[in-house]
């Protein structure tokens, strides 16, 4: 059989593989929940019950989305805080009404005083990455926790942890700034698309420059892992 019969046929088995596995199905659940069923849900009911009550509707699923995972894990530890968080934030933005406009602005602007917190914790003896990266770690396991507690204070390893707290602080603060403009002057319905793309895009700009870090880091440490 040709090759260029076989190799088409075999990305698509890796693209369905990938799909039905617990990472593809949980990316998909991102998707939905944070994209694309905002805008359709707005999309069915702007012309029918107004912008403000289909904004409002708009923002259940990734609500609803973040509250599942947030019971999936069944942990209160610094990941499951910065969910709740954000979404007791959201929460706010909803009951302190409105116009639609100003709901969509005032949402985003709640990232503003998350990223001045992380810049804060650069100061102090534990920085916020500090309590992301245990929590992280112990979820992954036990050993990898116990191996970044002997680690992490050492010089060069509280450093990083600063400098990632700086990093991800000064992104908070840029991303709350740039969607609440976007928030302010763009149409609602090119919003709702666009804006969630934009934002993924910008964590997911830091979470590769901290991996980078991270393994500058660990080359550093002689190998022991972050």
């Amino acid at each position: 059989m040709p090759d260029d019969i076989i190799q088409p046929r075999g990305a698509v088995r890796r693209v369905a593989g990938y799909v039905c596995s617990p990472t593809g199905r949980r990316t998909a659940g991102e998707l939905a929940g944070n994209i694309l069923l905002p805008w359709m849900v707005y999309r069915l009911l702007n012309g029918r019950y107004g912008e403000f009550v289909a904004l409002v509707a708009s923002a259940a699923p990734p609500m609803l989305w973040s509250i599942y995972e947030l019971a999936r894990f069944r942990k209160l530890d610094a990941l499951s805080l910065l969910v709740l968080g954000a979404i007791l934030l959201s929460l706010l933005a909803l009951l302190m009404g409105g116009s639609p406009r100003l709901l969509m602005v005032r949402e985003n602007l709640f990232s503003i005083p998350i990223g001045l917190a992380f810049l804060i914790s650069a100061a102090t003896a534990r920085p916020a990455i500090y309590y992301l990266a245990v929590a992280t770690l112990q979820r992954q396991s036990a050993e990898n926790r116990a191996r970044f507690e002997a680690v992490w204070q050492r010089p060069h390893v509280l450093r990083g942890l600063r400098v990632m707290s700086i990093v991800w602080g000064a992104g908070l603060v840029a991303q709350g700034l740039l969607l609440g403009w976007m928030a302010w002057t763009w149409p609602i319905e090119r919003y709702l698309l666009l804006s969630p793309i934009i934002g993924y895009g910008m964590i997911a700009v830091l979470l590769i420059w901290t991996f980078r870090y991270r393994s500058t880091l660990r080359r550093r440490s002689e190998g022991m892992a972050l």
